[in-house]
């Protein structure tokens, strides 16, 4: 996989990328990540890449020219799949979508500042808009950091146990059961006698019961969901 981040502050993506299993994931050329430098690609003398918004109001706006050329210039690495914007109005970000992304050959983000890019740029330039959440951040590096490293680390090679992924919170739209290691008991809090009886079977019960368990506390809504898909695939 390819993934282009276009970005004003590339900086930001040195911690990130330089440590754990997006390094790795790179030195062993399962992925391919390059930065670019919005500014670069600016036709101002000044590499200015923002200016005011017409009709007035506060704030400044990322303009279209330099997003554009440094798009058409990612294009010789091959046909993109993806052009994401970081928005906090777009589609929530989740596991499957995650999941989704992961089977794709290139993926371009996009990092917004200020008050946001063009609108231009959201109709003819970008083919998706995730968010992380309801609420606004400095800029679109931190989620799109965030993002790539979940997609990342589900494309095959990339985790050292090919199973790991696939166990995680979400995958199932359940949370993930509890997990524990040595010692069996420690300060008198020992661990569930199911999980050392060596009965695998026993075990994936009990773990399942705890995910429902957990699912049901934690985050009941993911189960309504579940619910409400059956009703609708009932009715067909």
């Amino acid at each position: 996989m390819r993934i282009d981040i276009l970005t004003l502050f590339p900086e930001i993506f040195q911690g990130p990328l330089s440590e754990s299993i997006l390094k790795r994931a790179m030195a062993q050329e399962i992925v391919q990540i390059a930065l670019h430098n919005i500014r670069d690609h600016s036709e101002n003398k000044h590499k200015k890449v923002d200016d005011y918004p017409f009709g007035g109001g506060a704030g400044m706006v990322m303009g279209i020219q330099p997003i554009d050329t440094c798009l058409e210039a990612i294009q010789q690495y091959g046909p993109i799949d993806e052009v994401i914007y970081m928005s906090p109005d777009g589609e929530p970000f989740t596991q499957k979508i995650a999941n989704q992304l992961s089977g794709k050959k290139h993926l371009v983000f996009l990092c917004g500042h200020y008050k946001g890019v063009d609108e231009r740029v959201r109709t003819h330039l970008v083919t998706r808009e995730l968010s992380l959440g309801d609420f606004v951040l400095t800029g679109g590096e931190l989620p799109a950091a965030v993002m790539v490293d979940a997609i990342v680390r589900l494309i095959p090679g990339v985790l050292g146990d090919e199973t790991s992924a696939l166990s995680d919170s979400f995958q199932d739209d359940l949370i993930s059961p509890p997990v524990y290691t040595r010692p069996a008991n420690y300060k008198g809090w020992p661990v569930p006698d199911v999980l050392l009886s060596g009965h695998q079977a026993k075990i994936d019960e009990w773990r399942h019961e705890q995910s429902l368990e957990r699912t049901k506390e934690r985050r009941p809504n993911l189960l309504k969901e579940d619910l409400s898909t059956l009703k609708k695939g009932n009715k067909k």
